[in-house]
């Protein structure tokens, strides 16, 4: 019986719908995980309504011999953010609420400024609202750690102080998604996860598709989360956080299939919910955004795409819709060094290629595609020299290192964290091995210097410019180290001198240290960048931290 039930999901894992002329360049895109001893994902392909290709790679499973399919069951963080705006587009198109309803009228208890954040500000990621996960973090908690909802809403309603003014910004926040989560179990009466399956599950028959509130629940099928070890292995990488709203979504490559048919021809799901669902988010300056409803409005190679991505613990996932074309690519991966955003244009291109539009933006060569065939150069030592460095961003306040080891330039982060750039203009770098398609330019500056560009697939450049690092001596460095207070986290900074450098302690544990950029500015690689504040006689007093989704957080010497 074991061995019939093995050869179904043998068989389940290799079914594809036909037998396709592309189908041999797809399977290549996925070569390297089509092994028995290691996890990889589950591909769908779609067009015209129909499940054209579906295929599993690697196994959803390692403590069992249990491969991945169509029909295994995948966590698809925030990929699930369009299923939680869905239920708020609903209750909106039901009277239930209006968009334009502001976080007090549903949470008094925050501070003064949830009267100027809107249901719309929520869903666009335009509220300010610091991010819930970034600050779980800064608290010294990891994705292994334990807490409720209502230590999150506790969190929250803790921040004085908002990242940015209501609609000035766009910056992602999954405490966005988490809100509005909370907001459907108010408005609606129960638990969104109960919601969603009456109003949108059951009628468009996703039977194995569900808000995982209880992390107790058995799920048939359900493939494990890994991520890699040192010893080029894996490991167990799941959560117990009841965590719904800005994820939380377990769904199959075939129930997905019936989601993105909705989009198209539903009863259940209109044409003006739809229309909602896609109206792109502005800036009170009338700037209109890429991100709709936890949807992406974007393009490729001339092509309208609508798409969102999700990463959580060891899962990654990646829908993608091509609606001009009718086609759409979904890959769930249960392994955290996966990049499913960038297979699934990869499995488009092999797809759509007769159809690709010329493209303004393949003019530059700091413009390529991720799956574009990029014709790598060669440069000299000198001529790479030039760019070696240090760049400070400041509108990110992020430090970056430019260096040249074994004939190329890289990239440093930190000491475990550094790519490597691969030249395709004089100027012009790809960076490697990285989720994304990333490209470092460097712009010559009339004094001779270089501005250092940086670039994410097809996102404005972010600019930094080069700088000399402070130096300070030992006795210098030393009126920095105390104990610094954060009443909005509730937690103790401990900033100690160890071997003449600022060491971080975070709850009495070790992090790593602080690292000088500018006077009074220094950069820690695992929490941000901080920038102490000094009293008239230059002795540090307090500092405010920026930690990516999280800005100007306070902290006060103690």
């Amino acid at each position: 019986m074991k061995q019939y039930y093995f050869f179904l999901l043998l068989l389940c894992s290799n079914l594809s719908w036909g037998q396709l002329p592309e189908q041999h360049a797809v399977d290549q895109i996925f070569k390297a995980w089509d092994s028995s001893d290691s996890p990889g994902c589950a591909l769908g392909v779609m067009k015209d309504g129909k499940l054209i290709y579906a295929k599993g790679y690697g196994m959803a499973n390692l403590e069992y011999p249990i491969p991945n399919s169509a029909f295994s069951v995948f966590r698809i963080g925030s990929t699930s953010k369009q299923f939680t705006a869905a239920c708020i587009i609903l209750l909106a198109q039901n009277g239930k609420l209006e968009l334009t309803q502001t976080l007090d009228h549903f949470f008094p208890d925050f501070p003064d400024y949830a009267k100027q954040i809107t249901v719309k500000h929520l869903l666009n990621h335009t509220s300010g609202i610091r991010d819930y996960l970034t600050l779980s973090y800064l608290r010294g908690l990891g994705n292994d750690d334990y807490y409720t909802d209502s230590d999150i809403m506790s969190w929250l309603i803790n921040q004085q102080d908002l990242n940015f003014a209501p609609g000035e910004e766009f910056l992602y926040s999954n405490s966005g998604y988490w809100l509005l989560g909370q907001i459907v179990n108010k408005v609606s009466g129960q638990n969104m996860a109960d919601y969603a399956k009456e109003a949108i599950f059951k009628p468009l028959d996703m039977t194995e598709t569900h808000f995982h509130n209880n992390h107790n629940q058995i799920v048939n099928n359900r493939a494990s989360g890994y991520r890699p070890t040192k010893e080029n292995g894996y490991e167990i990488s799941m959560t117990t956080l009841d965590m719904i709203g800005d994820g939380g979504i377990f769904t199959t490559i075939n129930d997905i299939k019936k989601w993105d048919d909705s989009y198209y021809n539903s009863s259940v799901l209109n044409k003006a919910f739809w229309e909602q669902m896609c109206e792109q988010g502005r800036l009170n300056d009338g700037t209109v955004l890429d991100y709709a409803s936890g949807l992406g409005i974007g393009s490729h190679k001339g092509l309208k795409t609508i798409s969102h991505g999700g990463a959580f613990v060891g899962f990654r996932a990646e829908l993608i819709r091509f609606p001009e074309q009718h086609f759409s690519v979904a890959i769930f991966a249960n392994r955290a060094d996966s990049n499913p955003s960038q297979m699934a244009l990869q499995v488009a291109d092999v797809f759509l290629k007769s159809e690709f539009k010329s493209d303004e933006n393949t003019t530059n060569p700091a413009n390529q595609s991720a799956t574009a065939a990029v014709n790598f150069i060669d440069l000299s030592t000198t001529e790479l020299e030039q760019y070696c460095g240090h760049y400070w961003n400041p509108e990110n306040l992020l430090a970056r290192k430019i260096y040249l080891r074994d004939g190329m330039l890289r990239y440093f982060r930190s000491e475990t964290n550094e790519s490597d750039l691969k030249p395709f203009g004089k100027n012009a770098f790809k960076m490697v091995n990285v989720g994304g398609d990333v490209t470092v330019s460097f712009q010559k500056q009339p004094d001779g210097r270089y501005n250092m560009l940086f670039r994410v697939n097809d996102d404005p450049d972010s600019v930094s410019i080069p700088f000399t690092p402070k130096d300070y001596n030992p006795s210098e460095l030393k009126a920095f180290a105390g104990d610094y207070h954060s009443s909005e986290l509730n937690v103790v900074y401990s900033i100690k001198l160890e071997a003449n450098q600022l060491m971080l302690y975070v709850n009495q544990k070790k992090i790593s240290p602080l690292k000088t950029v500018l006077t009074n500015v220094f950069s820690n690689t695992d929490f941000g960048t901080f920038q102490f504040n000094t009293d008239h006689m230059g002795q540090p007093t307090s500092f405010t931290l920026a930690a990516g989704r999280v800005k100007n957080l306070k902290f006060k010497k103690q």
